[in-house]
C-alpha cells in the first residue's frame, strides 16, 4: 500500500482546503441528467501511511459521505446515480514532523436504472497537500480539508466523463418524483436494508451492490 500513491498519477493539490468548497457559493452547472441517490463510503483496507496522526474508518466514512453529499446534493437531474467510494490509505502529518497530508481512494458510479456500474474498473482518486499550514490546524481540519477536496476531484472526473464518454445525456430540467424530505442525508445502514438518501428511498440491495462496488479492489496497484 506504500506504493499506493507512487503508483497513481499524482494529484498535487497546492492551494489552501477553502479552495475545494469555493466553488459551492456559486450557481452549480447542470452535469446532465445526473442526481445524486446513495452515497456509500467504506473503508475496510484503510492503512495509515508514514509519520501520521491517527484517524478511525469511522471518522473517514463520516467526513467523506458529508463532503459528498454537501457537492452533488446541488444536482437536480432527472435519473439518479450512486456513488460507491472506498478510502484506502491516509496521511496525517502532525505539525514541525516532514510529510504531506494525502488520501486514497476508490470510487465507483452506480447507474440506478440500469442496475449496473458506470465505470466496471474503480476510479482512483488521490489527493496530495504539498503545502499546507499544519501548524495552524488541527488533525480534524486536515482530514476534513482532504475529504472536501477528494469530493471535487470526483466532480472532475464525471464532468470529464461527461465530455469524452457521453455519461449523464439528457435533461437536468426534469426532477424525479422521491419520497422524505429533500436533501436528507441517510445514516449507514446493514446492506439488507432500504435506506433513504437524498429524498429518494435505495433498496437493499442497491446497497448492497454499491458497497460492493466500493471496497473492490483495482487489478493493479
Amino acid at each position: 500500500m506504500r506504493r499506493f500513491f507512487v503508483a497513481l498519477p499524482l494529484i498535487l493539490t497546492l492551494a489552501a482546503c477553502a479552495s475545494s468548497t469555493r466553488d459551492l457559493e456559486g450557481p452549480t452547472d447542470p452535469m446532465g441528467d445526473f442526481r445524486v441517490g446513495h452515497i456509500g463510503v467504506v473503508a475496510p483496507n484503510l492503512q495509515k501511511l508514514l509519520v501520521s496522526r491517527d484517524a478511525t474508518k469511522e471518522e473517514w466514512i463520516e467526513e467523506v459521505t458529508k463532503a459528498l453529499g454537501d457537492r452533488f446534493s446541488r444536482f437536480e437531474g432527472d435519473k439518479y446515480y450512486h456513488l460507491g467510494v472506498s478510502v484506502e490509505a491516509y496521511s496525517l502529518p502532525p505539525p514541525i514532523i516532514p510529510g504531506k497530508s494525502a488520501v486514497a481512494m476508490n470510487v465507483t458510479l452506480w447507474d440506478d436504472a440500469a442496475q449496473a456500474k458506470m465505470n466496471p474498473e474503480p476510479k482512483q482518486i488521490q489527493v496530495i497537500k504539498v503545502f499546507e499550514s499544519r501548524i495552524s490546524k488541527n488533525r480534524e481540519q486536515q482530514l476534513r480539508g482532504l475529504a472536501e477536496e477528494a469530493a471535487r476531484l470526483v466532480e472532475v472526473w464525471l464532468r470529464e466523463m461527461q465530455e469524452t464518454e457521453g455519461w449523464f445525456e439528457g435533461s437536468a430540467d426534469a426532477v424525479p418524483a422521491a419520497s422524505g424530505a429533500e436533501g436528507a442525508v441517510a445514516a449507514p445502514a446493514a446492506a439488507t436494508g432500504s435506506v433513504e438518501h437524498f429524498g429518494v428511498t435505495v433498496p437493499g440491495e442497491v446497497v448492497a451492490a454499491t458497497s460492493a462496488a466500493a471496497s473492490e479492489a483495482p487489478a493493479q496497484r
